[in-house]
């Protein structure tokens, strides 16, 4: 382990807090047979997080990419929120390894924050100009994480008003059973109707009466009341 990891965690070791651990062990559902079963916290706020982590402006891909397997939330957060940095200061050769060290490790990006926080920014940005190809791979995984990256990559593509892409993996994803994956998706849906309502109303009228509620709820929720209760009471 490098001298720069090595500082990291006992930095960040050091300063957790065991009451906010405890909190973010309940709000991030860790419990047996929840969505975050077994992930352990150290008791740091992203905020704070974001702080220590300017320290290392010039730690590789290489360090990053082992503390990124880390058994503890905050630090594979750390990990993450450095190759966001990379990526986005990095020449394209910067880019395609931190691209490949984000897809070969997915099984590390493995809470909703730690996708949210990423996938857009790295997979969705690398793939911008690319074959998408790799997103609709995702989707296809088993794997929950793997499915919001996919829908959370497509963030990217939607902030560039391009919304094809999205709008295919939602309507895949009308069918999928974890809740947060109908969030991500309404959430999603809600992002392009911001940029063009048409858009997003054109599929709601298709889609709304099979999505699962959640996502519906989430698609609307800007939505002015009436048109809103409309949408929820099948009247469209």
């Amino acid at each position: 382990m490098s001298t720069n990891i090595r500082n990291i965690q006992k930095q960040l070791r050091s300063s957790g807090n065991k009451k906010t651990a405890a909190q973010l062990q309940t709000f991030f559902k860790t419990k047996k047979g929840e969505y975050g079963e077994g992930d352990q916290f150290l008791g740091i706020r992203v905020p704070e997080l974001r702080k220590y982590i300017k320290q290392y402006k010039n730690i590789s891909i290489a360090e990053i990419s082992t503390l990124l397997t880390s058994l503890f939330h905050e630090e594979r957060m750390s990990a993450l929120l450095m190759l966001v940095d990379k990526f986005s200061k990095g020449n394209a050769e910067e880019k395609k390894r931190v691209y490949e060290t984000y897809v070969n490790n997915t099984g590390w990006v493995n809470s909703w924050d730690l996708v949210d926080c990423s996938a857009h920014q790295i997979v969705g940005a690398y793939l911008m100009t690319r074959d998408k190809q790799p997103v609709y791979d995702l989707a296809s995984s088993t794997l929950l994480w793997d499915r919001r990256i996919a829908i959370i990559s497509t963030f990217y593509f939607i902030k560039h008003n391009e919304y094809k892409d999205a709008l295919k993996i939602s309507e895949i994803f009308q069918y999928d059973r974890e809740d947060l994956i109908h969030k991500a998706v309404g959430w999603m849906l809600r992002e392009i109707g911001k940029r063009d309502l048409i858009v997003e109303e054109n599929f709601l009228k298709k889609h709304y009466k099979n999505m699962p509620r959640t996502m519906l709820r989430y698609a609307i929720e800007k939505f002015e009341e009436k048109k809103r209760q409309a949408y929820l009471k099948g009247k469209i």
